[in-house]
């Protein structure tokens, strides 16, 4: 059944910039969410015309405004309960039908806007971003660059395993979101594709977590096949040695694609590719495409090694992200051992108690850490409150 709570007559708040008229729609949708009430398509409608003071046929906004403010509101949910919520699940795959259900409760994306279809912004959706975290095993040592941010999915998660935040997003109204939701963090707004080459030299990340566009490239009208390869080489320059990337891309860009073979052989001279599973569309349905996805994890060669794959490019595509998880939770290796300290900033307790985590010691082999890091007592804890959230 759906519940639509009770609003007020639309009252005309006129703003120039978007990103705050957003960010008040999420703040509206957020408790609905946290009481497993359905959200339609009616009730964000109302929200989005009290906030900007018009309708979308009078041009005050666009589903494309409405969707992410839908986002927004799963990452105020998970700010405010993401903590608690896992601590009691247990493991990011005992977690992963808790957040399918709640980003259920939103309506799916079945309108798009002009700027979606150019930039390929199809943000990633809620269970697709868990499977991606429990990939990246993150800890609170890690400095996490995400250079293609979008709404902040990734990036609260990631803050609510105990990584410090670095973000890059360059579409404009969702840098100005993020850098309402995450005011202490930097946010710079570079082409992702040429992040190593814009970035700060003091941004050293030890973990990458990219959903980059599948087939587009900034300020070139049309679709290129090496979209993603220009993300992916751009983001392994930055990572420092022994870090770990995990990439969501399309499905068809694999290490055993004919097409790609070269692509690969260049990213792995200097990176193992430890891990690639492929999902069906169901993944990416409710964001509104129906395009098979990947997740991918590569590990940054340390000096002296050699790059190499290491995954397993036989296993057929999964049905769902469910299956997907579970073989992340099975086949994904261990961190490898960082070759040098990552200045991350203020620690906090991690997401995944159990992850096993990268030691700050200089290697004196090429074997991967295995023993699992005891978390850190949080300096700042992240807002988080006990929540009594049941399946509906």
């Amino acid at each position: 059944m759906t519940y639509l709570a009770a609003v007020a007559p639309p009252v005309p708040v006129p703003s120039r910039d978007p990103a705050p008229a957003i960010l008040a729609v999420a703040e509206a949708l957020q408790p609905d969410l946290a009481q497993g009430f359905q959200i339609d398509a009616l009730r964000l409608r109302l929200e989005m015309e009290r906030a900007f003071g018009g309708s979308d046929a009078d041009g005050a906004w666009d589903w494309k405004l409405a969707y992410e403010a839908g986002e927004v509101a799963l990452v105020l949910f998970l700010r405010k309960f993401g903590r608690a919520l896992l601590a009691r699940a247990g493991s990011p795959a005992a977690l992963l039908p808790i957040l399918a259900k709640v980003a259920g409760l939103l309506p799916t994306h079945t309108r798009r806007s002009e700027e979606m279809e150019r930039f390929q912004q199809f943000s990633t959706p809620l269970p697709m971003g868990l499977a991606a975290l429990a990939a990246a095993q993150i800890t609170p040592r890690d400095l996490v660059l995400e250079p293609s941010a979008g709404t902040g999915l990734l990036a609260v998660l990631a803050e609510s395993a105990g990584g410090t935040l670095a973000l890059n997003e360059l579409a404009d109204t969702r840098a100005d979101l993020l850098r309402l939701l995450f005011p202490e963090r930097p946010v710079t707004t570079f082409d992702a594709a040429q992040i190593d080459d814009h970035l700060d030299a003091g941004v050293r990340p030890s973990v990458i977590l990219m959903n980059p566009p599948f087939s587009a490239v900034a300020h070139v009208d049309g679709r290129s096949t090496e979209a993603t390869a220009r993300h992916l080489r751009s983001a392994l320059a930055r990572l420092v040695p022994g870090g770990r990337l995990v990439a969501i891309t399309g499905a068809a860009f694999a290490p055993d694609a004919p097409a790609w073979a070269e692509t690969f052989g260049r990213l792995t001279e200097t990176a193992h590719l430890v891990f690639t599973g492929a999902v069906s569309g169901v993944a990416f349905a409710k964001h509104g495409t129906s395009f098979e996805t990947r997740i991918t994890v590569f590990d940054k060669c340390r000096g002296g090694e050699k790059g190499g794959i290491s995954a397993d490019l036989r296993q057929p595509l999964s049905p769902d992200v469910a299956h997907l998880m579970s073989r992340v939770t099975t086949e994904v290796p261990p961190r490898l051992e960082l070759e040098q300290a990552v200045n991350a900033g203020q620690f906090h307790s991690s997401l995944f108690p159990g992850s096993p985590a990268p030691t700050t010691r200089k290697p004196v082999s090429r074997s991967r850490a295995t023993s699992a890091a005891q978390p850190a007592k949080p300096e700042t804890p992240i807002e988080a409150e006990e929540l009594d959230y049941a399946l509906r």
